[in-house]
């Protein structure tokens, strides 16, 4: 009798383990949103029982790969990322992954980042006939405008469509984003959202001894921002929504949590701000729960984990009406939105909330009770599930043919 090959989706459930390679240009203890959501994804697919292998640009010189029983780095050579601090996208790396997964073949092939050495593990992938997915995280393509390069959007987007097209399935974070990649061209998208550590982020890390330490007024708001200190997040718009705050009358200080290339000219020029730098774990999160109002103008996210954190810690988030503002605020209620680029309402949401303490009471009280069912787990079984499809999709395929 002939033999042929099991599908992974004849398999039982509890025998479901797959290897998975996974190729990033950014993990923890990086601090950004590409960083934390790839970390919580692959701490998630571990303790589901897969094997995981981690490829990745050496980050500095003492970088030493790590290994477990169902866990091993592969690290390879990076360059500095241009302007973004601490950040390196890695070079290409075709021949050694081709060797390494010809030795040790993965089931699939995962993309979270769009750099030369994600390229280049496409390649390897396809050359072996091994399945490959992909994210997308971040919109370079906008970036560009606020580095002086806005020539190069329209090159930086036809690599990005061309390099996630040649994987079976993109990953996106909100249905807003797969339709704008799909009118611009980008096939075979699917949406997973994104989760939220409601344990670590919520309104009870709130510090009254924290809050006594910046010296601040009875009564006063605390309006914070956090993230990246950086040209592409809009910061312009974080100052004059503060300003006209503090001109409603209401006492307000604003409070700066991260850092990047812009921070030491904000500390220069605003010295009257409150500057915590980078923070980390429960001490960001008693950051972010001891202010009261949080900023968020960016319009080059794809998602933007820090507005659910800000929401999960009990804040009254002003954003724009995208991304996960847009997937998780209602107005008035638990935040406040303003329309995409229309900055005279962006501003004007700020101020209505310090002109309204009862309107600032309300959406803090139900920022956290909007996102609690962000569960981390959930997501990643959902993603779990899109990957054993794909692979099982793939193996049908191979059959047949």
């Amino acid at each position: 009798m002939d033999a042929r090959p099991f599908l992974v989706s004849e398999l039982p459930t509890q025998r479901r383990q797959l290897r998975l390679a996974i190729i990033t240009e950014t993990y923890p203890p990086e601090i950004n949103g590409v960083a934390m959501t790839i970390g919580r994804m692959v701490n998630g697919l571990q303790a589901r029982g897969h094997q995981l292998q981690l490829i990745r640009p050496r980050q500095h010189a003492q970088d030493v790969a790590r290994t477990d029983d169902n866990y091993e780095e592969l690290l390879r050579r990076g360059l500095p990322i241009p302007r973004y601090d601490g950040l390196k996208f890695g070079l290409p790396a075709k021949q050694a992954l081709t060797r390494a997964w010809t030795y040790k073949r993965p089931d699939l092939v995962h993309v979270v980042t769009e750099g030369p050495l994600g390229w280049s593990a496409i390649a390897a992938a396809n050359k072996l006939k091994i399945p490959v997915t992909s994210d997308f995280h971040t919109n370079f393509h906008s970036y560009s405008k606020h580095y002086g390069v806005g020539w190069l959007n329209k090159p930086i987007h036809a690599y990005l469509r061309k390099l996630h097209n040649r994987s079976l399935l993109t990953f996106v974070p909100t249905e807003e984003i797969a339709r704008t990649l799909e009118g611009a061209g980008y096939r075979n998208l699917s949406v997973v959202a994104r989760g939220v550590d409601t344990r670590l982020f919520h309104p009870e890390r709130r510090d009254d001894e924290l809050r006594a330490s910046w010296g601040l007024k009875p009564g006063e708001v605390v309006v914070a921002y956090v993230g990246r200190l950086a040209a592409e997040k809009n910061l312009p718009l974080v100052l004059r929504t503060f300003e006209s705050m503090r001109a409603s009358g209401r006492p307000c200080r604003m409070l700066w949590v991260g850092d990047g290339p812009e921070r030491a000219g904000l500390a220069e020029r605003y010295r009257d701000h409150l500057f915590a730098g980078m923070r980390t774990g429960e001490d960001l999160a008693r950051h972010y729960a001891s202010a009261d109002v949080f900023l968020f103008p960016s319009t080059t996210e794809t998602y933007g984990n820090v507005t659910i954190e800000a929401l999960a810690s009990g804040l009254a988030v002003v954003a724009y009406d995208y991304a996960a503002a847009r997937e998780h605020i209602r107005p008035r209620q638990n935040g406040m939105l303003a329309g995409l680029h229309d900055e005279a309402a962006f501003i004007d949401a700020g101020r209505e909330l310090a002109t309204h303490a009862g309107l600032l009471a309300d959406v803090r009280r139900q920022a956290a009770n909007s996102v609690a069912h962000l569960s981390w787990d959930q997501v990643v079984a959902e993603f779990e599930s899109c990957l054993i499809d794909v692979i099982s999709t793939w193996e049908e395929h191979r059959e047949q043919t």
